[in-house]
C-alpha cells in the first residue's frame, strides 16, 4: 500500500470565519456614506459593507474577520457620526 502524500499547504489552509457586525447609525444621506467611507475602507478585515438607509436605525452592516465592533464605533465617532453596535 503506498503512503498517502499531502501538500504542506493544504494543512495550513484554515477557513475563515466571517462574522457580521450590525451597528444602529445616524447617517441619513448618500453624502454622509460617502464621508464614511474612507474611514470604513481604512479598516482591516473587513469583506463587505452597506448602510441601509430605509432602515428605521441607519444599519451599518458589515462582514469581516477578527473586527471589533468598538474599533467601527470610534472610527464612525472620529468622522461625526453614531454609531452604536446592535445585539
Amino acid at each position: 500500500m503506498k503512503p498517502v502524500r499531502t501538500s504542506k499547504t493544504a494543512s495550513l489552509i484554515q477557513p475563515i470565519h466571517m462574522e457580521v457586525l450590525v451597528f444602529k447609525t445616524n447617517l441619513r444621506y448618500k453624502k454622509q456614506i460617502d464621508s464614511v467611507t474612507p474611514h470604513i475602507n481604512n479598516l482591516q478585515g473587513i469583506s463587505r459593507w452597506n448602510v441601509d438607509l430605509d432602515d428605521i436605525d441607519k444599519v451599518l452592516r458589515i462582514e469581516s474577520d477578527n473586527l471589533s465592533p468598538r474599533t467601527v464605533e470610534t472610527t464612525l465617532q472620529q468622522a461625526g457620526y453614531h454609531c452604536e453596535e446592535l445585539q
